[in-house]
Formats: structure tokens, C-alpha cells, sequence
């Protein structure tokens, strides 16, 4: 098995006839899946998704792929294949499109309608090709074949993609659930077909390589709910993705049985179910949802909310609720379910919202202590039932940490691909298919980019360990002189900034308003240093909320002469 190395340089061109391939997200961690196909001086984009941050990068909204290594080649994309809906594949396409708006998107039509509404947003209307399993569109000279796939969303897709070099494959995030709610199987048949016809390189989801077995079936969760419903006293509060589809319509089924309406919070899941309905991905009896204002006019035994926050997202509407900080107030005898798996890295967020529930009386149902989540990806034993359907001659494991990588790199190896033919790459790691072979050719940058509010990309590594230390927003330092007699400025003001993202140069636009602030204070008669330090703290901090949309620590040290 071929590995990256730290010694890695600048791949080579691409040998004439050959398909190179790039990650720039989703190999080393989960999420943030973006992948680039090079054939032919072209380009092809497999999904363009987002990381959520962790709590050593405070301050942080979102985390995207590095684009640096294609922005001098945008007019090349040929267009960009998103296999579903999820944000971790698609939450990333925004900022893409912001570099060149008319790059095509490819998808099936539920996968396009959420990233319609989210370009919405941004202001982007997006030139898109609706496709679904079983259609075949030539991109370039990319001739794609979409199949259908089994995940935690409706809609999803893998795809094939023909070249002269030879055919790659890209599963997206799937799993092989026999008896899906929406009767949608993987199309077992058509990778058959493929690797009859010979795969030359299987990209395949990791997520669940670890994990011995099969994944068990979605609807076995319908009993558990139901069995959690029976028993609820007072309101359910249920906390999942945005975009679990069919985790939302078994809560729907469920509410529906048991005689609850249900209300939907959060701006996000209010928009996909609206959207899932709309197109008919999610059956709802008349009158079973109602606007969460009306709530209060209904007994708390008749009441759903379903809301964001699985992940212990500290502005999602269930963190909020756990710390007092929303209108929803959760009171003793309450039932929260946890309708979704632990994201890893998110463990301590969870279980910090988990307590802060049960510390007002909640009755938390997770998946520690209930079957109240299967998962999306496909388990070792699927697996291992999918490399000797497809065959394939090279392999290379994608969207996984590490452990995740290798652990299915070890499973293609045991249904007998040759280990000389199995790549496990990480971000930036450049992969060449030439003559059959795929080998690690080099590196590109593929390193973080973080949004911060408006700002995307000025944040640095070197800023955010100054955030941990100093707070989640920084600290700004102004250093001025005054006359202890007339208050008038003798020195400074010098300021400079850590953490907050923001260059020393820029303060040059608010030296002269603190400047004008102390003169007027000096002729009113302000002398107190205290009171000069608080007039300072308060010009700077509106000039840097106005400018920048952040709110830093700001530290004024007056000296008097």
C-alpha cells in the first residue's frame, strides 16, 4: 500500500493519456469532501463541502477546501458532480461559485433544490443539469454515469467516470440498507456491470470501515420510537441533521400516530423540510405540522419540536435550549432525542448539551442508552460484499480520518485488489492513473480555510492559537501617552492586534477618531485614566464592529506624564 510522505513536492505534468486525481478534502478527516479529476488539460469536481469546527478553533463558522491549487484554472471546470445533499459535500459550493459563478452543478434533484436555496442566500443563481440514477452526461471529455446509492439522505448518487485513461468510480457516502424507507436500494446490478466492464479506480466512502458487520436496517428505529413516544409525559424535542430526510419522517409517523403536532425550529430545518415536502421526499399529513408559535396554545403532551443541535453546535437552537438561552425552555419531565450518531471531535460538545438537558429535568434519549440512530455508512462486512461485486484494479479509500483509510484499505486488500494498487492518500496528496497504475505523484496545498464571519481565508493557523489563548475574538492593545495636567495626547496611539485577524496596518483608519475622541474629552475636562481607557475601549470597539463584524478583547493602557 503506497502512503503520502511530509517529503512530498509539487506533482509533475500529467503524462499525455493519463487521469490524475486530487483531494482537497474528506481523506484524514470527516468532511469538507471535495475531489478534482484531471483529464486532458480539464477538470472535473466531485463535490465541494464544508468541516464544522472543533473547539481548539474558537471563533470559527465553517471550514472550507483550499481552492488555491485550481484558481488559476477555474475556466478548466467542466463542472462540479455533487452525489448529495449533505453539508460536509455541498455547503462548500457557495464560496466556489463566488470565484465564478457559472460553473455547472450536477445532481439529482433533491441534492439541487438545497444548494439552489443555499446559493439563494449568496445571492448565486447556478447554472444546473438535474440528473438521476441511470442517465449519462458527457462533461468535457469526462463521461459521467450516475448510480443510485443508499445513505442517511434521499437522492444520492455515486458515479462513474469514463475517460480514456480508464474508468473511476466514486461511491459518495453510501450503504447497502435491503429494506430503505424509501424503497431506493443500491444499485448492486450496475456496480456489477461496472466492474465487469473494469473499474480501473474505486474511490470509496471509509467512514465505516472500522465497524465488523452490516449496517442494520433504517426502520428498525421506527419501534424505538415509537416505544419513546408512548412513554413521553409532557413535549418531545428531537435534535437531528437538517437534512436526515428519513430520520424526520419516522418523528413524523410517529407524532402522527400518537396523536403530537409537530412544530420544525431553526432557520435550516424549516427550509429543507419545506423543501423536502415540496418535491414530495417527505409525505406529511394534513395538518400534523404547525408553525412553532402556535405551540403555546397546545397541552405538552400534544407537542414535537424538531430541531438542530445533534452535534453539540454551540449556536444551534438544542445547545441554546440546554444553556437557557432560547425561547423553547425545557422543564422537568421533558423527552430530547438525539436522532443521530456522534460526528468524531464532537464527543464533548454532545455530552456537555446532554447533561445541561438533564440538569433541568429532560429525559435525554441517545444513542448510548437507545437504538435511536443507524448509520449512513456501509460497515466492513458491506464492504467487503461490495469490492467483490466491483473488482476494481486500483483502490483508493476516501471520506475517513486515518484509521478509517487504512482499515478499508485492509478490506480491498483482502478481497484480493494488489496492495501495489491500493493508494491511501491524505488532503493535497496528488494521485496519477497512467497505464493502469495508480501511483502518489506529489502534494498541493490543500491546507484549512476558515470563515469567520465575512472574512474567508484571513484567518490563520498562527491567529487561531493566539484565539485559544486569549479568547475566542482576540485582543487588540492600545498603547497611548497623556499630559496628567490637560489630558491632551503626548504619544501613541500605538495599536496592535492579536487574534483578531486583523493587520496593525489597518489601524491607521482609527488613530485619528482616537485621537479626536481624547481631545474632545480633554476639553470637557476628562483627566481620570479610567475614564480616558473606557472612552478609548468603546471608540475602538465600535470602529472594529462596523469594519469587521467582530467583537475582540480590546486592552487600553494609558500612561501619564
Amino acid at each position: 500500500m503506497s502512503h503520502p510522505h511530509p517529503e512530498l513536492g509539487p506533482p509533475p505534468a500529467l503524462p499525455e493519456g493519463g487521469l490524475r486525481v486530487t483531494p482537497l478534502g474528506g481523506l484524514g478527516e470527516i468532511g469538507r469532501n471535495m475531489t478534482v479529476f484531471e483529464y486532458g488539460g480539464r477538470l472535473l469536481i466531485v463535490d465541494c463541502g464544508v468541516l464544522f469546527p472543533e473547539e481548539e478553533q474558537p471563533g470559527i463558522d465553517l471550514i472550507l477546501p483550499d481552492f488555491s491549487s485550481i484558481r488559476d484554472r477555474l475556466d478548466d471546470i467542466d463542472g462540479i458532480v455533487l452525489t448529495h445533499g449533505h453539508e460536509d459535500h455541498i455547503g462548500g459550493v457557495p464560496y466556489l461559485l463566488r470565484e465564478k459563478p457559472d460553473i455547472p452543478l450536477i445532481g439529482s434533484k433533491l441534492t439541487l433544490a438545497l444548494i439552489e436555496a443555499k446559493l439563494q442566500e449568496h445571492r448565486i443563481r447556478p447554472y444546473t443539469l438535474e440528473v438521476a440514477e441511470g442517465d449519462r452526461e458527457r462533461l468535457g471529455p469526462f463521461d459521467c454515469e450516475f448510480i443510485a446509492v443508499n445513505h442517511s439522505i434521499p437522492d444520492a448518487l455515486a458515479v462513474a467516470i469514463r475517460t480514456p485513461a480508464g474508468m473511476a468510480v466514486h461511491t459518495g457516502d453510501f450503504k447497502m440498507d435491503q429494506l430503505p424507507l424509501d424503497r431506493r436500494l443500491t444499485d448492486l446490478p450496475a456496480f456489477a456491470r461496472l466492474g465487469e466492464e473494469g473499474i480501473d479506480l474505486l474511490l470509496v466512502d471509509s467512514t465505516n470501515a472500522e465497524v465488523p458487520g452490516f449496517v442494520p436496517p433504517e426502520r428498525d428505529i421506527s419501534n424505538v420510537l415509537r416505544q419513546v413516544f408512548a412513554g413521553a409525559q409532557k413535549r418531545i424535542i428531537v435534535a437531528s441533521f437538517a437534512s436526515h430526510v428519513h430520520r424526520i419522517q419516522q418523528i413524523l409517523d410517529a407524532a402522527h400516530e400518537y396523536g403530537r403536532r409537530v412544530a420544525f425550529v431553526g432557520r435550516s430545518m424549516v427550509r429543507n423540510m419545506g423543501i423536502a415536502r415540496d418535491l414530495g421526499y417527505l409525505q406529511v399529513p394534513a395538518g400534523l405540522v404547525v408553525d412553532v408559535k402556535t405551540l403555546d396554545d397546545l397541552p405538552d403532551e400534544e407537542v414535537v419540536l424538531v430541531c438542530t443541535g445533534s452535534q453539540g453546535e454551540p449556536m444551534a437552537a438544542l445547545s441554546r435550549m440546554a444553556n437557557r438561552d432560547h425561547q423553547i425552555r425545557i422543564v422537568q419531565g421533558d423527552t430530547v432525542i438525539l436522532a443521530s450518531s456522534l460526528i468524531p471531535g464532537n464527543e464533548n460538545a454532545v455530552y456537555r448539551v446532554i447533561n445541561g438537558l438533564t440538569r433541568w429535568g429532560a429525559n435525554v434519549v441517545h444513542k448510548g442508552n437507545a437504538k435511536v440512530h443507524v448509520s449512513g455508512h456501509a460497515s466492513a462486512g458491506e464492504l467487503l460484499y461490495f469490492y467483490n461485486i466491483c473488482k476494481p484494479r486500483n483502490l483508493m479509500p476516501v471520506h475517513g480520518e486515518w484509521r478509517h483509510l487504512r482499515a478499508n484499505a485492509e478490506l480491498g486488500a483482502l478481497t484480493g485488489v494488489p496492495k501495489n494498487h491500493i493508494v491511501i492518500a491524505e488532503d493535497g496528496v496528488v494521485v496519477d492513473l497512467v497505464d493502469g497504475v495508480a501511483k502518489i505523484v506529489g502534494k498541493v496545498q490543500a491546507g484549512y480555510v476558515y470563515v469567520d464571519g465575512l472574512s474567508v481565508g484571513d484567518v490563520t493557523d498562527a491567529s487561531l492559537k493566539d484565539r485559544r489563548i486569549l479568547g475566542d475574538e482576540g485582543i487588540i492593545s492600545v498603547f497611548l501617552v497623556v499630559d496628567s495636567t490637560t489630558g491632551k495626547l503626548v504619544g501613541g496611539p500605538q495599536i496592535h492586534a492579536r487574534g483578531s485577524g486583523i493587520e496593525d496596518s489597518m489601524f491607521a483608519a482609527v488613530s485619528p477618531k482616537i485621537e479626536e475622541a481624547i481631545a474632545r474629552s480633554a476639553s470637557d475636562g476628562v483627566l481620570e485614566p479610567h475614564q480616558v481607557q473606557q472612552l478609548v475601549r468603546r471608540t475602538v470597539g465600535k470602529w472594529v464592529s462596523d469594519t469587521y463584524r467582530r467583537r475582540p478583547m480590546i486592552l487600553p493602557v494609558v500612561v501619564e506624564v
